[in-house]
């Protein structure tokens, strides 16, 4: 989740603000239409982040800096139309703070904290297995502290740069690519696999050669299972625009017996964006031979 921190004129919005108190392992339910479609588990305290590429087309007067909460989120498969449960909400809805009216719709809110007794009907209603909340989505603890990173951070006379901060938490695995790669990408192309603590953002062009913009850039990037990441990430396969897999003469079909990869098959097409990228890889990093 990302929202501003404040107006261009400086002005704040409680609602901005309270991004800064959520805490990992908070819940989240994301509301939009009049349904909620998706629950979530915040893994990070909110940390700053220049706004995301997706809203430079959005007519706004938003800072440029705003507040940055990574949640997990699993969609559900029957969203939650609270005007159909009102009968179960209805007492919860009376006071102003309330999410939504007493009609069941929803207010022009950005972040609300929910009366815990709500929260668990909501949960009920979902009826999203527990184990998806406790196994699935709970937050990773990082491989670096914080404190560790916040050295880095000085070390490098960072501060008050946000571009430079994100870049490094990025190389790190903590910061925005991952997150933006997500807007672009929602599965490995090759195992299929979704759940993203189970996959790696991987730079289409290579971290190393890529310019600022390129290496926080989603379209710049893959989620793909550990050994698929590998295999990319040293060239020995890549991708068609079209989306058919190029597998390396170099690689031995052995290994990709073992891993199950099906050396031909087509895993989907790639957004125009995407295509530059895939085109550098194809040309720079994969290897046509020995």
């Amino acid at each position: 989740m990302w929202s501003p921190v404040t107006k261009i004129n400086g002005a704040r919005n409680p609602f901005w603000d309270n991004m800064t108190k959520v805490e990992p392992g908070d819940l989240i339910f994301a509301y939009a239409q009049q349904q909620i479609k998706a629950i979530g588990v915040v893994q990070r305290k909110a940390y700053p982040s220049p706004k995301p590429a997706s809203f430079e087309n959005t007519p706004n007067n938003w800072a440029q800096i705003g507040w940055l909460v990574e949640v997990e989120f699993n969609q559900l498969t029957s969203p939650i139309v609270p005007k159909v449960h009102l009968d179960k909400l209805e007492i919860y809805l009376r006071e102003k703070s309330a999410p939504l009216d007493q009609n069941g719709n929803g207010k022009e809110r950005y972040l609300l904290e929910l009366h815990i007794d709500l929260a668990k009907i909501l949960l009920e209603l979902s009826e999203i297995p527990i184990e998806v909340l406790t196994e699935e989505l709970i937050p990773i603890p990082n491989d670096l502290s914080d404190y560790e990173i916040d050295i880095e951070i000085k070390l490098k006379h960072l501060e008050g740069d946000p571009e430079g901060i994100q870049l490094t938490k990025s190389r790190r695995g903590q910061g925005i690519f991952k997150n933006n790669v997500r807007l672009v990408e929602d599965h490995c192309r090759i195992t299929g696999v979704t759940n993203i603590k189970h996959l790696r953002a991987s730079h289409i062009k290579p971290w190393s050669i890529s310019n600022k913009e390129e290496k926080l850039d989603g379209f710049n990037g893959l989620l793909l299972s550990p050994h698929v990441d590998h295999l990319f990430d040293r060239g020995f396969i890549s991708f068609r625009d079209s989306g058919d897999l190029l597998v390396s003469s170099s690689l031995s079909s052995t290994v990709l017996a073992k891993w199950s990869i099906r050396e031909v098959q087509n895993v989907g097409g790639f957004k125009k964006a995407q295509l530059p990228y895939l085109e550098y890889h194809r040309d720079e990093v994969f290897k046509t031979g020995v």
